[in-house]
């Protein structure tokens, strides 16, 4: 069930995928998978944890330009198959973080020939962090991860 959007706080897109979407969950529920996707290219994820319950971590490491960047976070909601939300609002054991960025929900179902509809919702706190977002590249850069994702999923199925 698509949320109700915000414009002023949220930001969104929506594509389909020629992968089914049991193998779109697992990549983004497996941390195997993760690093071939995840953020985009040339840039890299050094490390994951996933703990998959509502409370749950979902730690990141990325390698940005010889930068390390540490992405701590958990999981909010996880309905299997069709929904995960997550959030760098707080890291595990529900510590709050001292200056947290969104809350980033997808959103899976079976799209027609056996695909996947795939909508990837990012929800800010403020006007002006959505717009910060936007700004840095949230289309090109969250499509850039998609269209990684479907390629990389798209070799698990031979």
């Amino acid at each position: 069930m698509m949320p109700e959007l915000d414009p002023e706080t949220d930001l969104s897109f929506t594509r389909t995928l020629a992968v089914p979407r049991h193998l779109i969950w697992d990549c983004w529920t497996q941390p195997q998978h993760i690093p071939h996707f995840f953020v985009p290219a040339p840039h890299k994820v050094t490390s994951v944890e996933i703990d998959l319950r509502v409370g749950g971590r979902f730690n990141t490491t990325f390698d940005v330009e010889g930068n390390a960047i540490d992405n701590t976070g958990v999981y909010l909601e996880v309905v299997p198959g069709e929904k995960l939300v997550f959030t760098d609002a707080y890291a595990e054991g529900w510590k709050p973080a001292p200056d947290p960025f969104m809350t980033a929900i997808l959103l899976l179902s079976d799209a027609p020939g056996g695909g996947t509809t795939y909508t990837a919702i990012a929800r800010h706190r403020t006007p002006d962090t959505r717009k910060k977002h936007e700004e840095m590249g949230f289309f090109d850069g969250w499509g850039t991860v998609v269209t990684q994702l479907e390629t990389y999923a798209k070799r698990l199925l031979t």
